[in-house]
């Protein structure tokens, strides 16, 4: 059993939307939390496998929670794994041709969300299928824009590394980055400050529409609550047709994770 904290202040990817693009300050406490929470998994042998912003919760004090284990695995020393699974802008090169892949293919994944984070966009965007995004992501130069300062530009560069072999793949190494200089790995001193930009965006009139993204606030506002209400009719099932339309059977499917679980 999976637990948790209470996570009542959303995801990270309503406040993404919200403000476009963080500064590198509030980045550097989001990447070291990150960081932290891949280390602690990759200790355990557990890829996650699906690291994005919206498996990414927010406590009530801002700090993040990363969540969503649906993909995640659990690999053997010198272990492999072959699916291609996850979120399709976020899956690193040897995931998108089929593997073999291990641990690596998270911290492409906390490298693209960190790009995401600082600029407001995915350095490629999404493509309909794996094949397309796989030549894109191989030919594509991961040039870092002039805002960035040299050292989160270095660690950007390390992790979207196409060479498995060659990436930022350790949460020591991680840590010794210059971007990091001075910032406490130790998550009892990380979460101590309230992510005060975090508690102001909370509070803005505009964040539960933006929070729902489309979706209807009321969760049975389609539904003929007294239709519902009635007895069934024992032939009522014998009217209706089966469906042929395959699309009603991933209503909400929007990214490669759903359709490929």
């Amino acid at each position: 059993m999976e637990v948790c904290d209470y996570c009542s202040t959303g995801d990270l990817y309503t406040y993404w939307g919200m403000i476009g693009q963080f500064g590198e300050d509030a980045v550097r406490v989001f990447a070291a939390e990150l960081g932290c929470a891949l280390g602690f998994l990759h200790d355990y042998g557990i890829i996650h496998r699906d690291v994005k912003m919206e498996n990414i919760l927010l406590t009530d004090q801002g700090h993040l929670r990363l969540a969503d284990f649906g993909l995640s695995r659990r690999l053997e020393r010198g272990g492999r794994a072959f699916t291609i699974c996850g979120t399709i802008q976020y899956m690193a090169p040897e995931v998108l041709s089929g593997g073999p892949y291990n641990h690596a293919a998270d911290w492409w994944s906390l490298g693209i969300l960190l790009f995401a984070l600082a600029t407001g966009r995915f350095p490629v965007p999404a493509e309909p299928d794996h094949c397309y995004m796989l030549r894109k992501v191989r030919s594509f130069q991961y040039e870092m824009p002039q805002t960035f300062s040299p050292s989160f530009a270095l660690l950007i560069t390390e992790l979207l590394c196409k060479t498995p072999t060659r990436r930022l793949r350790t949460l020591e190494r991680f840590k010794r980055q210059t971007f990091f200089r001075g910032t406490p790995f130790d998550s009892h001193l990380l979460q101590k400050t309230p992510m005060e930009l975090i508690l102001e965006l909370k509070e803005r009139p505009d964040r539960p529409a933006r929070a729902m993204r489309g979706l209807p606030r009321d969760p049975l506002a389609d539904f003929d609550c007294d239709l519902l209400g009635s007895p069934a009719s024992p032939t009522d099932s014998l009217q209706t047709p089966p469906t042929t339309d395959l699309g009603c059977a991933f209503p909400l499917a929007s990214s490669a994770a759903e359709i490929f679980v």
